[in-house]
């Protein structure tokens, strides 16, 4: 099939938000087995310390009784609340609508709370996607994807999708409609700070995303980390404590050539369908500003098989050609941009 201009933009709009890249030398194949699951990316597949299972830090080491707040807000939460899975902490009520309740407190016992994942203002953490802004219909057919099963993770033990998964299977049409006319009215707001660096804090795997140790410095080494500002604030989920990036030198330059030409028929211009400015137009998603750990991911799942879905069947030629260098430099740029 001839892959034309207008029906690459929309691929990529599909790929970008599931809200990634993937850069393997072989041919793109269903991840079904550990030792394919070895090869992913470990800075966009978070993996937890031997033993604890994936994602299984805890979620607080705070007694359940303790009161917690955060600066510039009049809230206060105990943490059995903050820990819920069917309560939202809403440290800022005054910055976005008032929450409908699935969004709020879920439907106990299979639905989540929206808010618990996404977070009030719908911008979310690294291991779940940043909704605010998107296309009402957009969203609602990723929720079908997830719940049909033809939008996987290209690691099967990934527990932020089987979640999803599972709160897909269980929301009634309704709830959906609700949720995500909720998220499509609030305005993206900016929550990554993209520093170019030869050199990054040393890491570890703590819960579902990456955290900073206290043992120096490494190389990047062709990585895009993402840490919390203040992991605290992060864990006590509040919606306005953002994340620094740390790309590598030049990539957001190379990654802002590629957007904008394709590099000679490697890729074609993200603009097409995105805008100008990338922040989407009509049905097609903004891929401004958003987290590039959920970006990684989205490319790889689409590369690997495991996500399909609406759009997919277009995206997966686009992105063949793209190596793993290409995949960074494009995300660190539409990372550093305004979302």
């Amino acid at each position: 099939m001839k892959i034309t201009k207008g029906r690459f933009a929309a691929a990529l709009a599909f790929t970008l938000l599931g809200l990634g890249f993937r850069g393997w030398s072989q041919a793109p194949t269903a991840v079904a087995n550990s030792e394919a699951t070895q090869q992913l990316p470990t800075w966009a597949y978070i993996d937890p310390p031997s033993g604890r299972g994936r994602g299984a830090g805890p979620r607080n080491t705070n007694p359940t009784d303790a009161v917690h707040h955060v600066p510039g807000s009049t809230q206060e939460y105990p943490q059995s609340f903050i820990s819920s899975l069917f309560n939202v902490p809403d440290w800022f009520p005054e910055s976005h609508p008032p929450m409908p309740d699935v969004v709020a407190h879920g439907r106990p016992p299979s639905v989540w709370a929206c808010g618990f994942c996404h977070l009030p203002n719908g911008m979310a953490r690294p291991e779940n996607e940043s909704i605010a802004g998107l296309p009402v219909q957009y969203m609602i057919q990723q929720i079908h994807d997830f719940k049909s099963g033809v939008r996987k993770s290209s690691d099967p033990n990934l527990l932020s999708v089987q979640h999803m998964k599972n709160v897909a299977l269980a929301v009634s049409e309704e709830d959906i409609n609700v949720a995500v006319q909720y998220y499509a009215s609030i305005k993206p707001t900016p929550a990554m700070r993209v520093v170019e660096t030869d050199m990054v804090p040393k890491t570890k795997p703590t819960g579902f995303m990456l955290q900073a140790t206290d043992d120096g410095e490494e190389p990047i080494a062709g990585r895009i980390i993402e840490l919390p500002e203040d992991r605290d604030l992060t864990e006590l989920r509040d919606d306005k404590s953002g994340f620094v990036v740390y790309v590598q030198k030049g990539s957001i330059k190379k990654g802002e050539e590629l957007v904008a030409s394709g590099d000679n028929g490697k890729s074609l211009p993200c603009v097409t369908c995105h805008g100008s400015d990338l922040r989407g137009v009509g049905n097609i998603p903004s891929i401004a500003g958003r987290s590039p750990t959920q970006m990684v991911r989205q490319i790889i799942d689409f590369q690997t098989g495991a996500r399909n879905g609406q759009g997919a069947a277009m995206m997966k030629p686009v992105v063949t050609n793209l190596n793993l260098n290409d995949i960074v430099n494009i995300v660190a740029y539409l990372t550093s941009l305004k979302p």
